[in-house]
């Protein structure tokens, strides 16, 4: 199923997520991954400094707390289809926001490469 591509009408409405992971351990924490969101509307991207084993639920607090908090609810997200944004409870939190989740294909770049250009 590919996804349509859509136009976002305003900032934050459309965010692209990826991880980065396998990375030296840096920071007072020994962050070891980093989670990009960048914006489909103004292509801006946000590093979030993170851990590989961290759960669904601390990247969603992560996320609440960096980001969401501070701008506003997403109406769409799209990533690939990576463990950590399929998990059971990462779909349940969208549920409850009433945020559409969108899985990119593989070999489909224009889905994924908003989020791939920054890494």
């Amino acid at each position: 199923m590919r996804i349509q591509m859509q136009e976002p009408k305003f900032p934050w409405e459309i965010v692209h997520m990826e991880w980065v992971t396998a990375l030296p351990p840096g920071g007072d924490r020994s962050y070891n991954a980093c989670l990009v969101l960048v914006d489909s509307y103004i292509k801006t991207p946000m590093f979030l400094p993170c851990h590989r084993d961290s759960t669904a639920m601390d990247n969603a607090i992560m996320i609440w707390n960096k980001v969401i908090s501070h701008t506003v609810l997403f109406q769409n997200i799209i990533s690939d289809r990576d463990p950590k944004f399929t998990s059971a409870l990462w779909t349940n939190l969208h549920n409850l926001f009433g945020t559409k989740l969108s899985f990119s294909t593989a070999y489909h770049p224009q889905a994924d490469a908003l989020a791939e250009r920054m890494i």
